[in-house]
Parts: structure tokens; sequence; C-alpha cells
């Protein structure tokens, strides 16, 4: 037997060996309870983008409570305001500021700003985002760039900003915050699912690249719910709620956490998402249009309404 035959039956055996010991060890960590596994983050900096309100606002309050400090980023300064109010009730350092997101070099700007009023940030939350709820025809020019923006662009330009020191440090989590929308394409969501689709891309990506620099203490997160209570997709019902509810923000936020004390990599809210999203990948997709019709998803945002005062 060839040396270089030899060498490539080693390789595979160490992948091999390697696999089925991380295959061991994610189903240990899927059995045990977050509150058993989960790390300290206790003292860490917190910097949670959209926190003026809904998810974002949840998370602050919890990461609180463990410990951390916040930083707020917000296009909302009042909404940041009351969110930074609950989060000194918890007892935490907190400091806000108002930023557009769709502003590369205000992101920039105001980054350097954090990091030297501020320190280091731990965790980055890219949480900000927004929906239009119109067909693509529908649709204006500058609504679907500001999608984009907003749910994509935006979270470039803050990893750019923050993730060299977590890599120097190798120490530091990003998460993405993007929807099930970023696995599976709905009627009347073409920008929003491109710019989560995007989300999710992104995130794999950097978890590669990361993993292939050996910066192991440096994670991702990717979070892919359904619709949640949050107003943002007001007026969309669930047709079989049993099946796929409309998720309650504080069950969303304990989940997006425990999902960060125990490293998980992707989130998918409800669990059954799971087992839809391995079956996407089997079914020929004219089925998949039947059971989409049958779920309603086809048709949910003919009722879209949306928050009332802002779409943000």
């Amino acid at each position: 037997m060839s040396k270089t035959v030899l060498a490539i039956l080693k390789e595979i055996l160490y992948a091999f060996i390697i696999f089925i010991y991380d295959l061991i060890v994610a189903i240990i960590k899927t059995i045990l309870p977050a509150s058993v596994q989960g790390n300290n983050i206790n003292g860490e900096t917190v910097l949670i983008t959209g926190a003026g309100s809904g998810i974002g606002r949840c998370l602050a309050i919890r990461f609180a409570k463990l410990g951390c400090r916040l930083v707020l980023w917000d296009i909302s300064e009042d909404g940041n305001k009351e969110t930074a109010a609950q989060v000194e009730e918890a007892g935490a350092t907190v400091k806000t500021y108002t930023i557009d997101l769709c502003d590369r070099e205000a992101v920039y700007r105001v980054a350097a700003k954090v990091k030297k009023e501020f320190g280091d940030v731990d965790i980055l939350v890219n949480n900000a985002g927004i929906v239009t709820g119109r067909k693509f025809l529908d649709c204006p020019d500058e609504m679907i760039k500001k999608t984009m923006d907003v749910n994509i662009m935006a979270h470039y330009w803050t990893v750019k900003a923050f993730l060299p020191e977590m890599i120097e440090r190798n120490h530091g989590h990003i998460v993405t915050i993007a929807s099930s929308a970023g696995f599976i394409g709905v009627t009347g969501l073409a920008d929003y699912c491109a710019s989560k689709y995007a989300a999710v891309g992104f995130d794999e990506s950097m978890r590669f690249e990361l993993y292939t620099m050996g910066k192991k203490g440096v994670h991702t997160t990717v979070v892919c719910p359904y619709l949640i209570n949050t107003g943002m997709f007001e007026g969309v019902k669930s047709r079989f709620p049993f099946l796929l509810p409309i998720l309650e923000q504080d069950y969303v936020a304990d989940k997006i956490v425990d999902a960060v004390l125990c490293e998980q990599h992707i989130l998918l809210l409800p669990r059954i998402l799971y087992i839809v999203l391995a079956i996407k990948g089997i079914l020929p997709t004219n089925c998949q249009f039947v059971i989409a019709d049958l779920m309603g998803i086809n048709h949910f945002m003919e009722t879209f309404r949306g928050r009332q005062k802002k779409n943000e």
C-alpha cells in the first residue's frame, strides 16, 4: 500500500473518530438542560441591536438578570430608554445609543464609541429587523433596499466592527436573529425571505471561517423562529396553532439565552421546524406547494397589518 493511500486512510479514520465524538457531545447537549451545561456570562458585555422593543427588550432584561452589562442600539431613542430603565431595574449597567443601522459609517462610528466607553463586546446580538409585508411587485424599491439594509447588511457591518477583538481574545459570541423564513420561502415575503436566507447563510459561513481559523472560543448562533407575538406580523394567524403556534416573546427570549449559554449553533422554534426543514430537503417542489397550501402558509400574509405606528 502506497504512503499516499495510507495517509488518506489515516485521515479518514481520524475524521470518523472526531465525527463520532462530536455527534455524542451534540446528543448529550440536546438531552441536558441549559441549567446544567450553561456557561457563566456574569460580567460580560452584551450588545443588542433593535433593543427598543420586542425580542430585543426581552433579551436585554434576561441578560441583565444574568449579571451582564448591556449596550443597547436602536433607531428609537424613546424605546431604547424604556428598555434601559427596565434593565437598570434588574440591577445591570446599561448604555444606550441611537443609531440608524442602514448607515454603514454610523455603525462603524458608534461601534468605535462603544469600545472607547464600554470596552470589548463579548456577545453581539443582531436582532433588529423590519418587514414590508407586500408581494414582490407591489413592494417599492426603497422598501426592498431598506429591508436588505436592516435585516442583513447591518449584520455585516456590526460583525466587522466587533469580531476582530473577539478573534484576538478567542472569546465571543455572535447571535443572528433570523427567521423560519430564512429556510422556507413565503408568499408575500420575497424581500424579507431573501434577507433572512442571507442572514442564515452569513451565520453558517462565519461559523466555518472561525472553525477553520481555530478560533473555537468564538461562537455563533442563528435563531430561526416561526411567527412571534411582537406586533411585527400583526394580523397574521396560524391555521394549525397546535403545530405551528404564534410564539410568545418571553418564551423565545428564554430559548435564545439558553442557546447562548449552551453554545448552540442553530435554534429553530418551535421544534417541529427541525422536521419541516428535513422534509423540505426530500419532497418534490409541487408536494411542498400542497403542504404550504394546507398549512395556510401561502395565504397567511393576506391578513397582514403589521405595526400600526411604525414598521420597525
